[in-house]
């Protein structure tokens, strides 16, 4: 492994880290209730459409055209929609026939939180995913960066760091409202992060030799369908369900505009000829 790979590679971890940092806010402050856990769902939801349609899905439609850029994007929300329907999830409306049982007794109330647990841990996995797979070309874009020299690679990996604190809170938050383990939602987040540095070990020993640049960014609009998909899905129902329509559908807006202007910064600290 040469100099030019290893640099790339701590750069890389400066950023992809710092959804341990994230994930430290969650935990160093309470568990939220029920009610701000939907307003962050909501928050969290925003995030991940704004990395996937204005960033993911916009790049792949400016690089290959707009057809390719769409068939592969719907690519991957139809790959990922038959994924899900094997997967086993808790039902929203079972949950809500739930919320019945509250009024008859103690134990009732605690089957309704059980229910609750289960449905937030599952969306917190969803989330660690879709921020695992967006990760990946942040990567490589520190690799290509570190190639042009220090500065630049070091530029590109602080501001990819300051983009990275809020995916490490949104994956963090719901797993240790779901399972009330500081070490788990530190773990999850900070593992979703390391996905930083596997795209440098795929840019610098596959793509050069492999990968059209057409195919990568393609492979990159079908992660924007996939999360697309993943947070249509699963994220936004949680928020409805437990922070109401309108107050969540404000959090998701607030979450696309702060997402937007974090992807706004982390553009202009790029050198000109390249883009994430």
């Amino acid at each position: 492994m040469d100099s030019q790979v290893l640099m790339a590679l701590g750069l890389s971890l400066v950023g992809g880290l710092s959804t341990s940092l994230g994930a430290l806010i969650v935990i160093l402050n309470q568990a939220p209730n029920l009610k701000m856990l939907g307003l962050l769902q909501g928050f969290a939801a925003g995030l991940m459409l704004s990395i996937s349609f204005l960033d993911l899905a916009h790049n792949a439609i400016n690089s290959i055209g707009f057809l390719k850029g769409n068939l592969w994007f719907f690519a991957g929300v139809i790959f990922f929609g038959l994924i899900a329907s094997f997967i086993p999830e808790p039902s929203l409306a079972q949950g809500s026939d739930l919320k019945s049982k509250k009024r008859n007794g103690d134990e009732g109330g605690k089957d309704v939180m059980k229910k609750h647990r289960r449905q937030v841990l599952f969306s917190g996995i969803i989330t660690a995913i879709g921020i695992s797979l967006h990760n990946l070309p942040e990567g490589m874009a520190v690799f290509l960066g570190s190639m042009k020299g220090l500065r630049v690679g070091l530029n590109l990996a602080i501001a990819i760091a300051l983009h990275n604190i809020p995916e490490g809170v949104a994956v963090a938050l719901p797993v240790y409202f779901a399972t009330q383990s500081k070490w788990q939602a530190f773990k999850l987040a900070s593992l979703s992060g390391f996905a930083e540095p596997l795209g440098v070990v795929i840019v610098a020993y596959l793509f050069p030799s492999s990968l059209s640049p057409e195919i990568l960014e393609g492979l990159l609009g079908s992660v924007g369908g996939v999360m697309a998909f993943l947070t249509l899905h699963e994220m936004l129902p949680l928020a409805f369900d437990y922070a109401g329509q309108k107050q969540a559908v404000k959090a998701v807006f607030f979450g696309m505009a702060f997402m937007s202007a974090s992807l706004y910064f982390l553009e202009i600290s790029l050198p000109e000829e390249m883009s994430l």
